[in-house]
């Protein structure tokens, strides 16, 4: 819809479906320990990075409000990786927990990729292990990553449709460009995936009906890689040299041009933490006792 030339753009509220979400997931948990059943998330954090701590926080608060147990583990910084393992290791045989979150980034000594594939795929609520990706691949139920899982609940929950459309992913990272790139074709999208490799970036985007963008570059995207009427998902968050957020995409410039956006903050952000709840009550659903 347009008004002289111009889009009536929708700003996709993150903030306010992800509160839905976590109403709806709040009603189903009193529903299971109804019939006895809890659940427990076992969060490791190493050492006390302040961005971990705040994240880490944030998902504690949204375990206590939908009614999931949080088991904390903080260990040293200078803790060895077999300590670590260990740790996970008992965390896996622990009937009581149902998931396992080892907070990243770890200490440069700690191998992250050895770590994800110590945790039991039945507790990935991550959805990174290799196990839970190949089911993600394949369609089968199972743990999906939260930040390209969440996108597709934005979009959805937003009234934008995707079978059929032009769907562009910049960036290819195993946490949100691989992943979102299959969720978007499980959802019928023709799927484009674009890197640092990729020539003539800024003609593939302009095609886009939808273009998620996950590059780690301040305001990289501007309106010269924006069709007119197309959704944007800006999935990166950084600060600028006034100390505000902001994303990869250019808000200020783009959005006139956009049927629909996400903001930095308040958009892919929130998300990420409501659909690892989801992932938590889905871990009992699937594998509770």
């Amino acid at each position: 819809m347009t008004r002289g030339g111009t889009y009536l753009t929708q700003i996709i509220d993150g903030k306010k479906i992800s509160a839905e979400i976590k109403d709806e997931l709040k009603q189903e948990v009193a529903a299971m320990k109804a019939e006895g059943k809890e659940i427990a998330l076992a969060v490791i954090q190493v050492g006390e990075d302040p961005a971990s701590s705040v994240y880490v926080r944030n998902k504690k608060k949204a375990c206590e409000y939908i009614g999931i147990t949080s088991v904390s583990y903080e260990i040293p910084e200078d803790s060895t990786q077999q300590e670590l393992l260990d740790l996970v290791e008992k965390c896996n045989k622990d009937p009581k927990i149902n998931g396992i979150l080892v907070q990243f980034p770890l200490p440069p000594h700690m191998d992250e990729d050895a770590v994800i594939h110590a945790i039991d795929p039945k507790k990935d609520v991550d959805g990174f292990h290799p196990v839970s990706v190949g089911n993600m691949v394949i369609g089968n139920d199972g743990f999906l990553p939260c930040t390209p899982a969440g996108i597709i609940e934005l979009l959805k929950r937003s009234g934008v449709e995707i079978g059929g459309k032009e769907c562009v992913v910049v960036g290819r990272s195993n946490i949100v460009g691989k992943p979102m790139s299959m969720l978007l074709l499980r959802e019928n999208g023709t799927v484009t995936v674009c890197h640092s490799r990729t020539r003539n970036l800024r003609e593939v985007c302009s095609r886009a009906d939808i273009l998620v963008v996950a590059v780690g570059r301040p305001k990289f995207i501007d309106a010269s890689y924006v069709k007119e009427g197309a959704v944007i998902i800006d999935v990166g968050i950084h600060r600028n040299e006034n100390n505000k957020l902001c994303g990869d995409v250019d808000f200020d410039a783009v959005k006139e041009k956009t049927s629909a956006i996400t903001p930095v903050p308040g958009g892919v952000g929130p998300m990420t933490i409501a659909m690892l709840m989801k992932n938590c009550v889905q871990s009992k659903k699937l594998f509770g006792e």
